[in-house]
Parts: structure tokens; sequence; C-alpha cells
């Protein structure tokens, strides 16, 4: 820790010659409020809680959307999701949605010299528009599109198909059982959640009762690939070995790993050595599953001694989801805990709960430990920032630098957030404007004397509104 005073007064063009490794780890629906560094009691995140103490913790950190396929396309590509169609959530057979000739974050940084690696969940379609053979190499993956190794999901736990992919081929695949993938219907003799209900270990609640697999209804069929199937309760050691092993074998060039947990997304079925670690049923284990995840990747750094020039950032993909499909008893045992922290709504939703998620960043070498920063910032952000931190030309058309603010060197971020959930609001300053529909006003909030949005100030700021409606219009526009 002695370099900090040194490098705090360095400009970033000579700190880029260092070329920190980077590290962010992306969490599935978690909400602000369910780690313990931001206010959570009813379950304990040591392993988080240690970035916001040997770093900065924002409390305006921002995803771009309340759903996780917009939210991770954003983030890779720095373009908002909602200017290119296609981009909702998607199902597991979709065809890639980043086209390999549009710069990315991790294109950026390969160019750099950074070896890049993504493990985890992707959500970002696989192959092209003909479709994906899962008995053949998938062409393109994550590795035509930046990215030297991958291992991964297609896209959720709780669609098929339900098998890991590294570098565009299927772990584990018997060549002599070939599988096969549909979103349109069942494959005869198969049974489903809905015929053969009474033998799922996890029961559905709406939803996820298609293909079953490891006992558990899932969306979409699938069958075939019986070696190569997942098993959910080792989900979390699998991605979290894979993460290691990039690193352990990136540890001698500058690196980006991009790990995409899966956790605490549903069908939540932690490890058996983490359930019951909470009082709120599998939800509250999957947190601390989570929360392991990421202390043994902060170990491995320290063990590799790269933890002081790697900048470690961690966040979510949108806001907090109880019941998200599945019978988990997440919302009986959730008691007084608030997934959400402050504020209102959560996934799906365009009140602050949906977007406005966890955000810490760790860096020893440039980064004041235990800051806590009000500067708005959002993951859009990542791709120009880190460009200039590593001297690239920066072309990512919603994208700004942040840099100043993601290190803790100011707490002025972003002059205003777009949040995204089926339509767009925004955010400038304290104000925050959701546009109505068939011409009604709309709702208009002062976070800072109202953080759970619970008085619509619109009727009596019509001036406020316009001057809102008008800058969204050109941040649309352009």
């Amino acid at each position: 820790m002695k370099s900090i005073g040194l490098l705090a007064l360095l400009p970033f063009a000579l700190i880029a010659a260092e070329r920190p490794n980077i590290v962010l780890i992306y969490a599935d629906d978690l909400g602000y409020g369910d780690i313990s560094c931001n206010g959570a009691s009813a379950v304990q995140t040591p392993g988080i809680d240690r970035l916001a103490k040997e770093g900065i913790n924002f409390s305006a950190g921002y995803a771009t959307s309340a759903t996780c396929t917009p939210s991770r396309f954003s983030m890779l590509t720095g373009k908002y999701a909602w200017r290119q169609q296609g981009t909702g959530i998607l199902p597991g057979d979709a065809a890639l949605i980043i086209d390999p000739a549009q710069p990315t974050l991790q294109g950026m940084l390969q160019k750099a010299g950074y070896r890049t690696g993504v493990v985890g969940k992707w959500h970002l379609g696989l192959g092209g528009k003909e479709g994906v053979n899962w008995n053949q190499p998938i062409k393109p993956s994550p590795n035509e599109v930046g990215f030297d190794f991958s291992h991964i999901m297609a896209a959720t736990g709780d669609r098929v198909p339900c098998v890991y992919v590294e570098d565009g081929k299927v772990v584990n695949l018997d060549p002599a059982d070939p599988i096969e993938v549909s979103y349109k219907q069942p494959f005869p003799g198969l049974p489903t959640g809905t015929t053969d209900r009474s033998t799922l270990k996890l029961d559905w609640s709406h939803g996820h009762n298609m293909a079953i697999v490891n006992g558990i209804g899932r969306i979409g069929f699938m069958k075939g690939g019986s070696k190569a199937l997942w098993k959910d309760e080792d989900m979390a050691d699998h991605f979290t070995a894979q993460a290691l092993r990039f690193i352990r074998e990136s540890k001698e060039q500058p690196f980006f790993l991009y790990f995409a947990l899966h956790d605490i997304h549903v069908p939540r079925v932690p490890h058996p050595r983490f359930v019951g670690k909470t009082s709120m049923g599998s939800r509250g284990d999957a947190i601390v599953q989570a929360d392991w995840q990421v202390g043994e990747v902060l170990r491995l750094l320290d063990e590799l001694k790269l933890a002081e020039n790697t900048i470690v950032v961690f966040s979510s993909d949108n806001g907090p989801v109880i019941d998200d499909g599945y019978k988990d008893e997440a919302e009986a045992k959730l008691g007084g805990h608030k997934p959400a922290g402050p504020w209102r709504g959560g996934k799906y939703s365009m009140h602050e709960g949906g977007t406005r998620v966890p955000f810490l960043l760790r860096w020893p070498a440039r980064v004041r430990p235990g800051k806590q920063s009000p500067a708005m910032v959002s993951q859009i952000d990542f791709a120009t920032s880190f460009a200039v931190l590593t001297g690239q030309d920066s072309k990512f058309p919603d994208s700004e630098n942040m840099l100043r603010a993601l290190t803790g060197d100011s707490d002025k971020g972003r002059d205003h957030i777009i949040e995204h959930a089926g339509q767009l609001a925004i955010r400038s300053g304290d104000w925050k404007f959701v546009p109505g529909k068939n011409k009604q006003p709309g709702q208009l909030y002062d976070l800072s004397k109202d953080p759970g949005e619970s008085k619509n100030l619109a009727p009596e700021n019509a001036k406020k509104i316009a001057e809102l409606k008008s800058l969204l219009e050109k941040v649309r526009a352009r």
C-alpha cells in the first residue's frame, strides 16, 4: 500500500504504463441491500465487504437496465442496449447479439496486450441466425468478440441447454448422445415440469415447467448430452475453479477477467456446505455462496502477489427479485431483510431498485481504502474509462470517461443516468423523471428527500419535467 501516495500524484497516462489487471465480478439479481456493507444484517458478506474496506463503495452505482441481457450487452459494448433491437432477455438458443465487428470492452483490452477471459453466465447469444448446432464447434462465440478464453453457460441456470461451453465447444459432450434444444415443443417421451411435477426436487411457481434437468424444471426443452449436463449444486464451485484457472494461467501478463456469477439467479440451489447459513433460505444461502466466490478470487490474488496492481470491480446486472419462478421460500423467509436497501422496486422495475445496484472497486496501488462515494457511476462507462487507463482509443457511443470518479479522485460522476426497464427514465442530480404514457405527465421524484420514490412531484413541477424530458430526448436521439 506504500505506493498510493506517489501514484496519486501521477497522471493516468503514466499509470497506464503499469497496465493493471482487471477483474470484473458480476453478480446476478443481487440487490443493493443484499450485502452487509450496504446494511444487510440477515446475511454477512465478508468477501464483498473486504472490497468496501480496501476500496470504494459507490452509493449511486447503476446497471443500465433492470434485466440481465441488456445490462450485460451495454456494459461490454459501451452502447445502450435499447439502441439495438433484439437485446431483451434472450432464450437459451438465441444468436449472438454482439456484432464481432463492433468495439467491445474486452476487445479493446485485448488490443492493449491483455489476455481476456469470461467465465460464468453469458446470456448474450451464441452462433449465427441459422441457429446453434450444440454438437459442433460454435461460432461466433465469446471468442469471436474479444475473449481469448471462455468457459460459460449459454444463457441462465433456468434455461436449456444445461451444459457448459468452453471456447465454443460443449464440455464433456458424448458424440453418441447429441444435444437437441427446442423452445417451441417438447421432445416426445421425455418428462416435463408439468407432466412429472410430483418428481421435482424444486417445484415451480410460474413458468419453469418444461424440460427437467437435475430434478428441476427449466425454460425450454432439451434431450441428449447426459454426460455434459451440469449439477446446479456444484455450479459455483465449477465456475470459481475456472476463474481461478484463468488467473493462474494469465499471471505473467496483464489480464482481464469477466467473472459472471450465476448466483443469486434462480434456480437457487446452493452447495450443501452453504445450505442453512442464513435464516432466509436458499436465496440468503446463495448470497453467502456468491460472497465465497468473491473471497476465493481475492485469496488467489493475494497468494500470487497480484492484488496490489489488480483492479477488482464488483457489481450486479440488475436489482433483486424474490419469487422469480420457483417455490424456494424466498418470500416466506425474507423477514425484515430489504434486498434493494432504501430504494423502491427491483428487477424489472423502473424505480431505483431496478438498476441501482452494489458497486465496489478496489485497486490497492491507486485507490485509497475505505471510501464511500456519492458519485453517479454506470457500468456502461467501464469501456471508455479503461480505454483511457490503458491508453487506447475510445469508440464507444454511450460510454464516458469516469476514471476520476471510479478511482475516488472525484465525487463528481455522471451528469445524468439513463435507466431502462421497458421504457427509459432519467436521473439528473437529485431529480428522477419517468415519462408518462397516453399524455400523462409521468413521475418526478426528488431522490435526496425521497429515496423510496413515494411522492410524485410531477403535478407541481412542469418546468423541471420539461427540462428532463428534453435531456432524455437528446440522449435518445444521438
